[in-house]
């Protein structure tokens, strides 16, 4: 998931995923164990997709505004070379 849809759900809506997403890290952990897990680095996304939760759970306890969307700049012009 992406954080803005982290940042959409509300707060109990995001206690819920965070229950969720531990549940899952903690069967594929289990699976690892055993196996039978096919595709390790579900583990690592289940932990980026946990840490990204409460990240925004912190930023609203201490009221941190959401940060806006960068806008593209422009490439940067290519310099001509100086004649001698």
């Amino acid at each position: 998931m992406e954080i803005k849809e982290f940042r959409e759900l509300s707060p109990k809506d995001l206690d819920l995923k965070i229950a969720d997403l531990k549940q899952q890290l903690f069967e594929l952990r289990r699976k690892k164990a055993v196996g039978q897990l096919e595709h390790a680095e579900q583990v690592r996304g289940v932990r980026k997709d946990i840490a990204k939760a409460e990240t925004v759970k912190r930023q609203r306890e201490l009221q941190i505004p959401e940060p806006k969307a960068k806008e593209a700049k422009p490439a940067p012009k290519a310099k001509a070379a100086k004649k001698k």
